[in-house]
């Protein structure tokens, strides 16, 4: 932390220095007199403390001065006079904090340093993650491919960006809705406030409303204290609600009504509220079509649709399915300290040749688990696990030894069942003791 000290007075000026410099994490350099400290603010200082009283120029001078050329450095006024009104001008100004030239000025100056240091430190870790969440959903790092279908995408997700135009993203599972909402939300205006996503069928139907639109305390049984909703945290940035197609009739009607009026009323009370938060909604259904079956209300369905954004499953993108695969190959090497491993020209026709009934969720995790399995630098076809219902499916051409394919089947198994070793035993048909003695043997291995 660099700290300049403005003080013409000489004593004080060595306290000051002396008191900071105790702290081995502070660069602390004094200044005489304004006029060299301002020469020097291109140096970049994160924190100075400022003499009310120079001989060229008043601390208010001084900070209007260093209001213009770096708003992010941080002031700390120090003054012989305890004048109220003249401190609320400095701190109006955007100075930290005043304090007195007193006996207690050692304790009350790095008492302040230590404060500020905190706010400054969360302010550089917010502002850091604020970079990288933009930088992760920048939609045409995050969402790859070279495909016609995925470029149709990215065009429909920059003509989202500029307006708040209610968005519902359809899909199959596990194509990246909620990865385009994301990207939408963080390259909109918006990006500075809340994202805030909603599962609709992973919420019981008896706690959905509140949990959507907040209750009040003593509303329901339970209820001790108030709660905010979704659409309250959301507001100013964007509401995620996904597989709204889930939703209760009942629900809809009332979803309905705050989209049309842009204000909610939490449970238990009568007063509304006004919300701002934009809207992307995502499906896996056909929603036109659940709207002539009757289980979606057509208003809700028409009020939701503006712009439609389809994304296409994977089987239909060609070879972006080699550009995702080789995508997350890195990312689990990085994330794991493996080596980085290449895909055989087999396993590439074997990806090619899939379906993908899970699209990239499922391509994700038939990757990081063959980068697992694999014991060589270069991915073989044999070690994509394509249907991982079936332990069966390991069997390739490559040549194996016995003991490789049941390691195989046993590893797949496995981790269908989360590493529970008894379900295993069970689906297997084989004994409990067994898998214990496979595991050491693979481990005696090293394999």
């Amino acid at each position: 932390m660099k700290i300049f000290v403005v003080e013409d007075n000489e004593w004080y000026n060595k306290l000051l220095v002396y008191t900071l410099s105790l702290n081995p994490d502070y660069e602390v350099r004094s200044f005489f007199n304004a006029r060299d400290f301002l020469n020097c603010l291109n140096e970049l200082p994160d924190i100075v403390t400022l003499d009310y009283r120079l001989p060229d120029l008043s601390g208010l001078e001084v900070l209007k001065r260093i209001r213009q050329e770096n708003d992010d450095l941080q002031v700390i006024l120090i003054s012989e006079q305890e004048d109220i009104d003249l401190v609320v001008t400095l701190l109006k100004m955007g100075a930290y904090d005043y304090i007195t030239k007193s006996d207690d000025i050692k304790e009350r100056l790095l008492n302040t340093i230590q404060n500020l240091t905190k706010d400054l430190s969360l302010k550089k870790e917010i502002s850091t993650l604020r970079r990288e969440v933009q930088k992760k959903y920048s939609f045409r790092q995050s969402i790859l491919g070279e495909s016609p279908a995925i470029k149709n995408v990215y065009e429909l997700i920059d003509k989202a960006l500029d307006t708040n135009i209610t968005v519902i993203i359809s899909g199959e599972t596990g194509t990246g809705k909620e990865l385009v909402a994301k990207a939408i939300h963080y390259n909109s205006k918006r990006k500075d406030k809340s994202f805030v996503a909603v599962n609709v069928p992973a919420i019981p139907s008896e706690l959905i409303e509140s949990e959507l639109f907040g209750h009040e305390k003593g509303a329901f049984t339970g209820a001790s204290f108030r709660r905010i909703g979704r659409f309250e945290e959301a507001d100013g940035g964007t509401l995620f609600m996904d597989e709204i197609g889930e939703m209760e009739q009942n629900l809809q009607t009332k979803l309905l009504r705050v989209l049309q009026e842009k204000e909610i009323v939490r449970v238990g009370s009568n007063k509304p509220i006004k919300t701002d938060c934009r809207i992307i909604a995502a499906t896996n259904k056909n929603l036109k079509e659940e709207v002539k079956k009757g289980n979606f209300r057509e208003d809700l369905y028409y009020r939701l649709l503006g712009l439609p954004i389809e994304l296409p499953p994977l089987r239909d993108r060609a070879n972006d399915i080699l550009i995702l695969a080789l995508n997350f190959i890195g990312d689990f090497c990085k994330e794991n300290n493996i080596p980085l491993k290449r895909l055989s020209t087999q396993a590439q026709k074997k990806l090619l040749n899939y379906q993908f009934p899970g699209n990239v969720r499922e391509l994700k995790s038939l990757v990081e688990l063959a980068v697992t399995l694999s014991v060589k630098e270069e991915i073989e076809a044999s070690d994509f696990v394509l249907d991982p219902g079936d332990p069966m499916s390991v069997v390739a051409s490559e040549d194996m030894t016995m003991r490789d394919y049941e390691m195989k089947i046993l590893k797949a198994t496995m981790r269908k069942n989360n590493n529970d070793i008894g379900m295993t035993a069970k689906q297997l048909d084989i004994g409990i003791s067994t898998i214990y003695r496979m595991l050491k043997e693979e481990k005696e291995f090293g394999k």
